[in-house]
C-alpha cells in the first residue's frame, strides 16, 4: 500500500475512485455531511469542491492506493486564520468497507500528521459520530476525546446522533 498526497490534477483523474469511497461510506451509514440518495452531480461537485481547496491550499487530501485502486483517503483543512494558523481539522478519513481493519485507517492517520508537521499545524482536531467505531481509531491514533455535542448531525438514513469532539498536540508553539 501506498499513501501519497493527491494534486487538483490527480483528484481529476482519481474522481470515480474518490467517489467510490464516499459512496462507500454513506451507504455503509457513516455521518459525513451526506444523505442517502447521493448522485452524481453532488459527487463531482463535492470532489470539485475538494480539488479546488487544494488547488488554493486550504486543504490537503491523501490518498491511499493498493495495486492501483484506491482504498482510503483522509484530509486536513488548514485554518487559515492568522491567529488559527497552528491548527488543521481532519476531515472525511474513509477506508473502503472491504479493506477495513487492516491498517490503512492508521496508516492514514500517521501520513496526516507528517503532512501536518510540515505545514507547522501543531494542533489538530476533529469530529466523528459519538460510539462509533471510528472512536477506536482515533484514540489508539493517541487523539483525546474532550467530549461530545448532542444531535449534531444525522446518519445517511436521517437518524440525529452526537458527535464526539477529539484532539491531538503534535508540537506546542511557542510565543514569540
Amino acid at each position: 500500500m501506498i499513501i501519497r498526497r493527491l494534486a487538483p490534477r490527480a483528484i481529476a483523474e482519481f474522481r470515480p475512485q474518490l467517489a467510490t469511497l464516499l459512496l462507500d461510506a454513506v451507504a455503509d451509514g457513516h455521518s459525513l455531511g451526506f444523505l442517502n440518495g447521493l448522485d452524481q452531480d453532488q459527487l463531482d461537485a463535492y470532489w470539485q469542491g475538494v480539488a479546488d481547496e487544494v488547488g488554493a491550499g486550504r486543504r490537503v487530501l491523501l490518498a491511499a492506493q493498493r495495486d492501483g485502486v484506491l482504498v482510503g483517503s483522509a484530509q486536513l483543512d488548514l485554518c487559515l486564520k492568522p491567529n488559527g494558523n497552528n491548527r488543521a481539522e481532519v476531515q472525511k478519513v474513509l477506508v473502503h468497507c472491504t479493506e477495513r481493519r487492516r491498517g490503512i485507517g492508521t496508516a492514514l492517520m500517521q501520513a496526516l500528521e507528517i503532512e501536518a508537521l510540515a505545514l507547522r499545524r501543531g494542533l489538530l482536531f476533529l469530529d466523528t459520530a459519538a460510539g462509533s467505531e471510528a472512536e477506536q481509531l482515533y484514540r489508539k491514533s493517541g487523539y483525546q476525546r474532550v467530549g461530545e455535542l448532542p444531535e449534531y448531525a444525522c446518519t445517511p438514513n436521517g437518524r440525529w446522533h452526537a458527535t464526539a469532539i477529539y484532539y491531538k498536540t503534535l508540537f506546542t508553539r511557542v510565543r514569540s
